[in-house]
Protein backbone atom coordinates (compact mmCIF):
# COMPACT_ATOMS: atom_id res chain seq x y z
CA UNK A 1 0.00 0.00 0.00
CA UNK A 2 1.44 3.64 -1.08
CA UNK A 3 0.82 6.34 1.23
CA UNK A 4 0.62 10.08 -0.25
CA UNK A 5 2.44 12.28 1.95
CA UNK A 6 -0.82 14.17 3.09
CA UNK A 7 -1.59 11.18 5.34
CA UNK A 8 1.83 11.31 7.24
CA UNK A 9 1.64 12.58 10.28
CA UNK A 10 3.83 12.88 13.57
CA UNK A 11 3.12 9.32 15.41
CA UNK A 12 2.31 8.94 19.22
CA UNK A 13 3.55 6.87 21.55
CA UNK A 14 2.40 5.02 24.84
CA UNK A 15 4.27 4.64 28.04
CA UNK A 16 4.70 1.20 29.63
CA UNK A 17 3.13 2.04 33.16
CA UNK A 18 0.42 4.85 31.98
CA UNK A 19 -2.29 5.56 29.25
CA UNK A 20 -1.21 9.24 28.38
CA UNK A 21 0.07 9.56 25.07
CA UNK A 22 3.68 11.59 24.55
CA UNK A 23 5.22 12.59 20.99
CA UNK A 24 8.00 11.00 19.37
CA UNK A 25 11.20 12.83 20.35
CA UNK A 26 12.28 16.06 19.18
CA UNK A 27 15.44 15.86 16.47
CA UNK A 28 17.39 19.22 16.11
CA UNK A 29 20.52 20.08 14.14
CA UNK A 30 22.80 23.07 14.38
CA UNK A 31 21.20 25.35 11.68
CA UNK A 32 19.38 23.81 8.51
CA UNK A 33 20.44 20.89 7.12
CA UNK A 34 19.37 19.29 4.56
CA UNK A 35 17.95 15.59 4.96
CA UNK A 36 20.50 13.06 5.19
CA UNK A 37 23.23 15.01 5.84
CA UNK A 38 23.40 15.91 9.33
CA UNK A 39 26.43 15.12 11.19
CA UNK A 40 24.83 15.65 14.59
CA UNK A 41 21.44 14.89 16.17
CA UNK A 42 20.23 15.86 19.37
CA UNK A 43 17.21 14.03 21.04
CA UNK A 44 14.70 15.62 23.22
CA UNK A 45 12.12 12.85 24.43
CA UNK A 46 9.38 13.35 27.12
CA UNK A 47 8.02 10.72 29.15
CA UNK A 48 5.71 10.59 31.75
CA UNK A 49 5.26 8.79 34.95
CA UNK A 50 1.56 8.14 36.78
CA UNK A 51 1.37 5.51 39.22
CA UNK A 52 -1.07 4.44 42.05
CA UNK A 53 -0.58 3.79 46.02
CA UNK A 54 -3.75 2.75 47.26
CA UNK A 55 -4.55 2.00 50.72
CA UNK A 56 -6.59 -1.27 50.95
CA UNK A 57 -7.55 -3.40 53.60
CA UNK A 58 -8.12 -7.15 53.42
CA UNK A 59 -7.01 -7.29 49.80
CA UNK A 60 -7.40 -10.62 49.09
CA UNK A 61 -10.54 -11.11 50.06
CA UNK A 62 -12.84 -12.58 47.27
CA UNK A 63 -14.96 -9.79 46.70
CA UNK A 64 -11.83 -7.19 46.59
CA UNK A 65 -10.93 -7.13 42.88
CA UNK A 66 -7.98 -4.21 43.11
CA UNK A 67 -5.32 -7.02 42.48
CA UNK A 68 -7.21 -7.61 39.09
CA UNK A 69 -7.97 -4.27 38.28
CA UNK A 70 -4.90 -3.39 35.70
CA UNK A 71 -4.20 -5.57 32.68
CA UNK A 72 -5.96 -7.68 30.84
CA UNK A 73 -7.32 -11.06 30.05
CA UNK A 74 -5.47 -13.88 28.09
CA UNK A 75 -6.84 -15.34 24.81
CA UNK A 76 -8.72 -18.06 26.91
CA UNK A 77 -10.87 -15.29 27.96
CA UNK A 78 -9.38 -15.27 31.61
CA UNK A 79 -6.48 -13.16 33.31
CA UNK A 80 -2.97 -14.32 33.07
CA UNK A 81 -0.78 -13.39 36.04
CA UNK A 82 3.01 -14.28 36.89
CA UNK A 83 3.16 -13.96 41.01
CA UNK A 84 6.04 -13.75 43.04
CA UNK A 85 5.55 -14.26 46.89
CA UNK A 86 7.62 -14.57 49.55
CA UNK A 87 8.33 -17.83 51.31
CA UNK A 88 6.92 -16.49 54.66
CA UNK A 89 4.36 -15.07 53.32
CA UNK A 90 3.15 -18.14 51.49
CA UNK A 91 3.29 -20.12 54.51
CA UNK A 92 1.09 -17.84 56.56
CA UNK A 93 -1.11 -16.78 53.76
CA UNK A 94 -0.45 -18.95 50.74
CA UNK A 95 -3.87 -21.17 50.67
CA UNK A 96 -5.65 -17.43 51.19
CA UNK A 97 -4.14 -16.08 48.07
CA UNK A 98 -4.33 -19.20 45.39
CA UNK A 99 -8.12 -19.39 46.75
CA UNK A 100 -8.51 -15.64 45.80
CA UNK A 101 -6.88 -16.46 42.17
CA UNK A 102 -8.54 -19.38 41.72
CA UNK A 103 -12.12 -18.01 42.70
CA UNK A 104 -11.12 -15.07 39.74
CA UNK A 105 -10.16 -17.53 37.08
CA UNK A 106 -6.90 -16.48 37.09
CA UNK A 107 -4.71 -18.57 34.91
CA UNK A 108 -1.34 -17.93 36.71
CA UNK A 109 1.94 -19.35 37.68
CA UNK A 110 3.42 -19.15 41.09
CA UNK A 111 6.94 -18.71 41.94
CA UNK A 112 7.38 -18.94 45.90
CA UNK A 113 11.28 -17.11 46.54
CA UNK A 114 12.75 -16.97 49.99
CA UNK A 115 14.01 -13.39 49.97
CA UNK A 116 16.43 -12.03 52.88
CA UNK A 117 19.34 -9.52 52.35
CA UNK A 118 21.54 -12.33 52.21
CA UNK A 119 20.08 -13.55 49.29
CA UNK A 120 19.34 -10.22 47.55
CA UNK A 121 21.31 -10.66 44.84
CA UNK A 122 21.48 -10.69 41.08
CA UNK A 123 21.03 -14.30 41.08
CA UNK A 124 17.99 -14.36 42.52
CA UNK A 125 16.39 -11.57 40.48
CA UNK A 126 17.61 -14.05 37.59
CA UNK A 127 15.86 -17.32 38.65
CA UNK A 128 12.70 -14.98 38.75
CA UNK A 129 13.75 -14.13 34.90
CA UNK A 130 13.66 -17.29 34.15
CA UNK A 131 10.57 -18.37 35.43
CA UNK A 132 8.84 -15.54 34.04
CA UNK A 133 10.26 -16.29 30.69
CA UNK A 134 9.30 -19.75 30.72
CA UNK A 135 5.62 -18.75 31.77
CA UNK A 136 5.20 -15.88 28.59
CA UNK A 137 3.19 -13.48 29.57
CA UNK A 138 1.91 -10.74 27.17
CA UNK A 139 4.72 -7.74 27.49
CA UNK A 140 1.80 -5.03 28.37
CA UNK A 141 -1.44 -6.63 29.49
CA UNK A 142 -0.60 -8.96 31.96
CA UNK A 143 1.44 -6.86 34.56
CA UNK A 144 3.39 -9.20 37.67
CA UNK A 145 1.79 -9.28 40.35
CA UNK A 146 4.71 -9.37 43.87
CA UNK A 147 3.35 -10.46 47.57
CA UNK A 148 5.86 -9.69 49.91
CA UNK A 149 8.39 -7.84 52.18
CA UNK A 150 10.90 -5.17 50.72
CA UNK A 151 13.83 -7.71 49.74
CA UNK A 152 11.04 -9.01 47.51
CA UNK A 153 9.55 -5.76 46.23
CA UNK A 154 13.28 -5.04 45.37
CA UNK A 155 14.07 -8.11 43.59
CA UNK A 156 11.21 -9.21 42.08
CA UNK A 157 10.64 -5.41 40.83
CA UNK A 158 14.21 -5.22 39.36
CA UNK A 159 13.22 -8.55 37.06
CA UNK A 160 9.86 -6.91 35.95
CA UNK A 161 11.64 -3.94 35.24
CA UNK A 162 14.70 -6.04 33.39
CA UNK A 163 12.13 -8.41 31.12
CA UNK A 164 11.53 -7.25 27.61
CA UNK A 165 13.42 -3.72 29.06
CA UNK A 166 10.03 -3.22 31.50
CA UNK A 167 7.23 -4.99 32.03
CA UNK A 168 4.57 -3.39 34.14
CA UNK A 169 4.09 -4.77 37.97
CA UNK A 170 1.60 -4.52 40.98
CA UNK A 171 3.36 -4.25 44.56
CA UNK A 172 1.53 -5.89 47.74
CA UNK A 173 3.58 -5.01 50.55
CA UNK A 174 3.38 -7.33 53.99
CA UNK A 175 5.59 -5.83 55.78
CA UNK A 176 5.53 -2.27 57.58
CA UNK A 177 9.10 -1.31 55.83
CA UNK A 178 7.11 -2.13 52.75
CA UNK A 179 4.01 -0.18 53.13
CA UNK A 180 5.80 3.11 53.61
CA UNK A 181 9.68 2.77 52.14
CA UNK A 182 10.21 -0.23 50.08
CA UNK A 183 6.84 -0.31 47.99
CA UNK A 184 5.48 3.10 47.50
CA UNK A 185 8.97 4.80 45.64
CA UNK A 186 10.50 3.12 42.00
CA UNK A 187 13.67 1.72 43.02
CA UNK A 188 14.38 -1.64 42.58
CA UNK A 189 17.12 -2.93 43.23
CA UNK A 190 19.72 -6.04 44.49
CA UNK A 191 23.28 -5.81 46.48
CA UNK A 192 26.38 -6.19 44.52
CA UNK A 193 30.12 -6.89 45.17
CA UNK A 194 29.66 -6.17 48.61
CA UNK A 195 27.68 -3.08 48.33
CA UNK A 196 23.81 -2.67 49.37
CA UNK A 197 21.29 -1.62 46.38
CA UNK A 198 24.36 -1.30 44.04
CA UNK A 199 22.68 -2.85 40.76
CA UNK A 200 19.18 -1.64 40.20
CA UNK A 201 16.79 0.85 38.12
CA UNK A 202 14.01 3.40 38.34
CA UNK A 203 10.85 1.65 37.81
CA UNK A 204 7.23 2.45 39.18
CA UNK A 205 4.88 -0.38 39.87
CA UNK A 206 1.66 0.78 38.31
CA UNK A 207 -0.66 -0.01 41.50
CA UNK A 208 0.78 -0.52 45.05
CA UNK A 209 -1.82 -1.66 47.31
CA UNK A 210 -1.19 -1.30 50.98
CA UNK A 211 -2.49 -3.92 53.54
CA UNK A 212 -2.28 -3.37 56.92
CA UNK A 213 -3.59 -6.79 57.85
CA UNK A 214 -0.47 -8.44 56.90
CA UNK A 215 1.12 -6.57 59.75
CA UNK A 216 -1.26 -8.63 62.40
CA UNK A 217 1.44 -11.47 61.34
CA UNK A 218 4.16 -10.53 61.87
CA UNK A 219 6.68 -10.56 64.55
CA UNK A 220 7.24 -7.51 66.81
CA UNK A 221 10.98 -6.97 66.11
CA UNK A 222 9.48 -6.55 62.31
CA UNK A 223 7.13 -3.86 63.45
CA UNK A 224 9.99 -2.05 65.06
CA UNK A 225 12.00 -2.57 62.02
CA UNK A 226 9.53 -0.37 59.77
CA UNK A 227 8.63 1.47 62.94
CA UNK A 228 12.25 3.11 61.93
CA UNK A 229 11.47 4.38 58.77
CA UNK A 230 8.12 5.80 59.96
CA UNK A 231 10.87 7.74 62.72
CA UNK A 232 12.86 8.91 59.90
CA UNK A 233 9.62 10.88 57.56
CA UNK A 234 8.41 12.14 61.21
CA UNK A 235 12.37 13.29 61.93
CA UNK A 236 12.84 15.45 58.65
CA UNK A 237 9.70 16.56 58.29
CA UNK A 238 6.98 15.81 60.44
CA UNK A 239 6.92 16.85 64.22
CA UNK A 240 2.90 15.59 64.31
CA UNK A 241 4.16 12.19 63.43
CA UNK A 242 6.04 12.49 65.92
CA UNK A 243 4.92 13.06 69.01
CA UNK A 244 1.88 11.02 67.65
CA UNK A 245 4.91 7.94 67.77
CA UNK A 246 5.71 9.46 71.30
CA UNK A 247 2.31 9.42 72.63
CA UNK A 248 1.36 5.68 70.83
CA UNK A 249 4.45 4.16 69.74
CA UNK A 250 4.12 1.43 72.36
CA UNK A 251 0.21 0.68 71.45
CA UNK A 252 1.46 0.39 67.33
CA UNK A 253 4.30 -2.07 68.61
CA UNK A 254 1.60 -4.54 70.84
CA UNK A 255 -1.24 -4.21 68.48
CA UNK A 256 0.73 -4.63 65.16
CA UNK A 257 -1.18 -1.89 63.26
CA UNK A 258 -4.13 -4.23 63.78
CA UNK A 259 -6.35 -1.16 65.85
CA UNK A 260 -7.55 -3.34 68.90
CA UNK A 261 -8.31 -0.15 70.55
CA UNK A 262 -10.16 3.16 69.41
CA UNK A 263 -6.84 4.98 70.22
CA UNK A 264 -4.87 2.20 68.45
CA UNK A 265 -6.69 1.95 65.67
CA UNK A 266 -6.79 5.38 65.33
CA UNK A 267 -2.89 6.00 65.64
CA UNK A 268 -2.47 3.20 63.29
CA UNK A 269 -4.20 4.79 60.24
CA UNK A 270 -2.89 8.21 61.19
CA UNK A 271 0.59 6.74 61.18
CA UNK A 272 0.63 5.07 57.55
CA UNK A 273 -1.59 7.84 56.27
CA UNK A 274 0.94 10.46 57.21
CA UNK A 275 4.42 8.48 56.84
CA UNK A 276 3.05 7.55 52.73
CA UNK A 277 2.26 11.28 52.55
CA UNK A 278 5.65 12.36 53.98
CA UNK A 279 7.68 10.05 52.07
CA UNK A 280 5.75 10.41 48.40
CA UNK A 281 5.96 14.49 48.89
CA UNK A 282 9.76 13.69 48.75
CA UNK A 283 9.84 11.48 46.08
CA UNK A 284 7.68 12.72 43.68
CA UNK A 285 9.67 15.57 42.64
CA UNK A 286 12.78 13.68 42.54
CA UNK A 287 11.88 10.23 41.18
CA UNK A 288 15.59 10.16 39.41
CA UNK A 289 17.35 11.54 41.64
CA UNK A 290 18.61 14.57 39.87
CA UNK A 291 18.77 16.79 43.19
CA UNK A 292 21.40 14.75 45.11
CA UNK A 293 20.22 16.74 48.41
CA UNK A 294 17.76 14.50 49.45
CA UNK A 295 15.51 14.55 53.21
CA UNK A 296 14.69 11.13 52.27
CA UNK A 297 18.35 10.42 52.86
CA UNK A 298 18.22 10.73 56.14
CA UNK A 299 19.91 7.75 57.77
CA UNK A 300 21.28 6.65 54.86
CA UNK A 301 24.66 7.78 55.09
CA UNK A 302 26.03 5.27 57.53
CA UNK A 303 23.47 2.82 57.70
CA UNK A 304 24.21 0.39 54.29
CA UNK A 305 27.81 0.11 55.29
CA UNK A 306 27.01 -1.12 58.55
CA UNK A 307 23.91 -2.89 57.44
CA UNK A 308 26.30 -5.33 55.05
CA UNK A 309 28.90 -5.07 57.71
CA UNK A 310 26.36 -6.64 60.18
CA UNK A 311 24.29 -8.96 58.21
CA UNK A 312 21.90 -10.91 59.47
CA UNK A 313 22.21 -9.66 62.89
CA UNK A 314 20.82 -5.83 61.93
CA UNK A 315 17.33 -4.97 59.47
CA UNK A 316 17.43 -2.45 57.41
CA UNK A 317 15.45 0.14 59.63
CA UNK A 318 17.18 -0.78 62.80
CA UNK A 319 20.28 0.30 60.86
CA UNK A 320 18.89 3.19 59.67
CA UNK A 321 18.11 4.04 63.46
CA UNK A 322 21.49 3.56 64.38
CA UNK A 323 22.42 6.17 61.50
CA UNK A 324 19.84 8.65 62.93
CA UNK A 325 21.17 8.13 65.97
CA UNK A 326 24.51 8.96 65.21
CA UNK A 327 24.27 12.32 63.09
CA UNK A 328 21.43 13.05 65.89
CA UNK A 329 24.56 13.08 68.13
CA UNK A 330 26.71 14.92 65.63
CA UNK A 331 24.04 17.86 65.55
CA UNK A 332 23.73 18.46 69.10
CA UNK A 333 27.58 19.07 69.08
CA UNK A 334 26.91 21.11 66.36
CA UNK A 335 24.36 23.30 68.30
CA UNK A 336 21.34 22.55 65.55
CA UNK A 337 19.78 19.93 68.10
CA UNK A 338 19.24 20.92 71.36
CA UNK A 339 19.86 18.22 74.58
CA UNK A 340 16.74 18.31 75.15
CA UNK A 341 15.46 17.06 71.80
CA UNK A 342 18.72 14.96 71.36
CA UNK A 343 17.54 13.25 74.53
CA UNK A 344 13.61 13.28 73.35
CA UNK A 345 15.14 11.14 69.75
CA UNK A 346 17.02 8.43 72.06
CA UNK A 347 13.63 8.18 74.19
CA UNK A 348 11.71 7.76 71.34
CA UNK A 349 13.89 4.94 69.66
CA UNK A 350 13.96 3.04 72.96
CA UNK A 351 10.36 3.31 72.75
CA UNK A 352 9.99 1.89 69.27
CA UNK A 353 12.39 -1.11 70.58
CA UNK A 354 14.45 0.29 67.81
CA UNK A 355 19.16 0.14 68.80
CA UNK A 356 20.57 3.50 68.69
CA UNK A 357 24.13 1.90 68.72
CA UNK A 358 25.81 -1.05 67.26
CA UNK A 359 29.14 -2.82 68.52
CA UNK A 360 30.17 -2.69 64.70
CA UNK A 361 29.74 0.83 64.45
CA UNK A 362 33.68 2.97 65.23
CA UNK A 363 35.59 5.49 63.80
CA UNK A 364 36.85 2.94 60.70
CA UNK A 365 33.45 2.17 59.64
CA UNK A 366 32.14 5.52 59.53
CA UNK A 367 35.26 6.83 57.75
CA UNK A 368 34.99 3.83 54.97
CA UNK A 369 30.98 4.51 54.95
CA UNK A 370 31.19 8.55 54.35
CA UNK A 371 33.91 7.62 51.29
CA UNK A 372 31.42 5.56 49.63
CA UNK A 373 28.54 7.59 50.48
CA UNK A 374 30.26 10.57 48.54
CA UNK A 375 30.81 8.42 45.54
CA UNK A 376 27.29 7.55 45.62
CA UNK A 377 26.46 12.10 45.64
CA UNK A 378 28.46 12.40 43.31
CA UNK A 379 31.97 13.73 44.72
CA UNK A 380 29.64 15.59 47.99
CA UNK A 381 28.63 14.38 51.23
CA UNK A 382 25.36 16.46 50.97
CA UNK A 383 25.02 14.44 54.25
CA UNK A 384 21.36 15.57 56.18
CA UNK A 385 21.62 16.19 59.95
CA UNK A 386 18.45 16.98 61.86
CA UNK A 387 17.95 20.68 62.69
CA UNK A 388 15.61 20.49 65.87
CA UNK A 389 12.93 17.72 65.24
CA UNK A 390 10.65 17.92 61.90
CA UNK A 391 13.48 19.96 59.55
CA UNK A 392 17.01 19.01 58.26
CA UNK A 393 19.51 20.58 56.44
CA UNK A 394 22.94 19.73 54.55
CA UNK A 395 26.21 19.64 55.15
CA UNK A 396 29.60 18.88 53.37
CA UNK A 397 32.45 19.34 55.91
CA UNK A 398 32.14 16.40 58.50
CA UNK A 399 35.63 14.92 59.32
CA UNK A 400 37.14 11.83 60.41
CA UNK A 401 37.54 13.71 64.03
CA UNK A 402 33.75 14.97 64.38
CA UNK A 403 32.99 10.91 63.56
CA UNK A 404 35.17 9.41 66.53
CA UNK A 405 33.70 11.93 68.97
CA UNK A 406 29.93 11.72 67.90
CA UNK A 407 30.47 7.87 68.16
CA UNK A 408 31.64 7.82 71.42
CA UNK A 409 29.12 10.10 72.82
CA UNK A 410 26.58 7.80 70.90
CA UNK A 411 28.06 4.62 72.49
CA UNK A 412 28.42 6.40 75.76
CA UNK A 413 24.28 7.37 75.64
CA UNK A 414 22.91 4.21 74.16
CA UNK A 415 24.01 2.03 76.58
CA UNK A 416 26.04 -0.86 74.24
CA UNK A 417 25.51 -3.71 76.62
CA UNK A 418 21.77 -3.58 76.47
CA UNK A 419 21.77 -2.91 72.97
CA UNK A 420 24.27 -6.03 72.00
CA UNK A 421 21.50 -8.03 74.22
CA UNK A 422 18.67 -6.58 72.22
CA UNK A 423 20.72 -7.49 68.77
CA UNK A 424 22.18 -11.07 70.05
CA UNK A 425 17.99 -12.10 70.66
CA UNK A 426 16.95 -14.70 68.25
CA UNK A 427 13.30 -14.68 66.75
CA UNK A 428 11.47 -17.76 68.02
CA UNK A 429 8.19 -19.21 67.49
CA UNK A 430 7.64 -16.58 65.16
CA UNK A 431 4.91 -15.83 62.27
CA UNK A 432 5.97 -13.48 59.74
CA UNK A 433 4.38 -12.58 56.71
CA UNK A 434 7.54 -11.34 55.02
CA UNK A 435 11.07 -10.06 56.11
CA UNK A 436 12.10 -6.69 55.81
Amino acid sequence: MSVSPEHIRPGLATGTHHDDAVPFPRIEADGPVAHGERDSWLVHAHRSVRYEVRIRDRVFDLDHTDVLEAGGRGDGGSPRRFVVVDDEVDRVHGERIRGYLDHHGVDYAMTVLAASEASKEFDTAARVLERLDAFAIARRSEPVIIIGGGVLLDVAGLAASLYRRGTPFLRVPTTLIGLVDAGIGVKTGVNFNGHKNRLGTYAPADLTLLDRTFLGTLDRRQISNGLGEILKIALIKDLALFELLERHGAALLDERFQGLTPAGDDAARTALRRAVDGMLAELTPNLWEDDLERRVDYGHTFSPTLEMSALPALLHGEAVCVDMALTTVLACRRGLVTVAERDRVLAIMRTLELPCFHPLLDSELLVRALADTVRHRDGRQRLPLPLGIGEVCFVDDVTAEELATSVEIQRDLCAPALVAGRLGRQTEDVETSGRG
